[in-house]
């Protein structure tokens, strides 16, 4: 693991890495902040996976997510989107390709060359995270946003026993059924529907995946609202399962990151309370 940058910061170091992936073949960025603490202590971790055209600093630099961690003893760690670099592959549309990894393992070329960000997420980070960090790997929880909802969503669900806490901002909560994520998976996957299930947050609460509870900030003033986003699929979808969906929607807010950092402290502090 190279280490690109060290910032104090709240008391905390906030750090940026570089590490060789054995998911994506690939040379992986991503960031994590450490707040202080004893020697010896481990800390609960929350995950933040970015949306489309994201990197890991988007979040890093104007999710302003560092007090609150300090504050509640909490690792944040921000990974890249997709894999990147020489020989990988790319389209010219931000949807697709580069920066829009979807959090999937590709199975159609030439994604599935690079495109595992699924495995990325779920089994190659973890494991680094769990090396080099004071992390208490039994206190995990998730959030993301756009597609990084969307990836926070479907990842929780599937390792209900990993993450303890599920939120998500303005996510995707039913690529299948939106033209961002018809694309997406399609391309990543391939033409049949039904491999897509495992990807799609809604799909897999009607396929019987199960948590206790959800928490959505979602702006009404989203210009992807009606047409990408679509947050009554996921709220039908809880209610039909007995999911416990706390749904905000916040009025005025879009979809930037304007959004994000006000409510940041507030998910974070929906997640210290079930980490402990």
């Amino acid at each position: 693991m190279e280490t690109v940058s060290l910032n104090r910061s709240h008391g905390g170091v906030q750090g940026v890495y570089r590490h060789p992936s054995s998911a994506t073949g690939t040379a992986m960025t991503f960031s994590v902040f450490v707040p202080d603490h004893a020697p010896g202590t481990r800390l609960p971790v929350v995950w933040f996976l970015s949306g489309l055209t994201c990197t890991h600093a988007n979040v890093t630099e104007k999710g302003e997510y560092r007090a609150a961690c300090a504050e509640l003893g909490l690792i944040f760690v921000a990974p890249d989107t997709s894999p990147r670099g020489d020989g990988v592959a790319d389209v010219p549309e931000y949807d697709f390709g580069q920066g829009a990894g979807f959090y999937v393992d590709a199975t159609e070329t030439p994604w599935s060359a690079h495109f595992h960000m699924r495995s990325y997420i779920e089994q190659d980070l973890p494991a680094l995270i769990a090396a080099e960090f004071p992390a208490d790997m039994a206190r995990q929880g998730i959030t993301g946003h756009s597609m990084g909802g969307h990836g926070a969503l479907t990842i929780g669900l599937r390792n209900p026993d990993r993450f303890r806490s599920i939120s998500a901002f303005a996510p995707i909560v039913a690529p299948s059924q939106v033209p961002w994520g018809r694309k997406a998976l399609a391309g990543y996957l391939g033409d049949d529907p039904a491999a897509w299930r495992a990807h799609d947050a809604v799909a897999l609460i009607e396929d019987g995946a199960r948590v206790g509870e959800l928490l959505v900030d979602q702006g009404d003033s989203d210009p992807f609202l009606a047409e990408q986003l679509r947050p009554e699929l996921l709220a039908a979808a809880c209610r039909d399962a007995g999911i416990a969906l706390t749904l905000r929607m916040q009025p005025g807010y879009d979809h930037s990151y304007y959004g994000i950092s006000t409510f940041m402290a507030d998910h974070l502090r929906w997640h210290a309370a079930r980490l402990g």
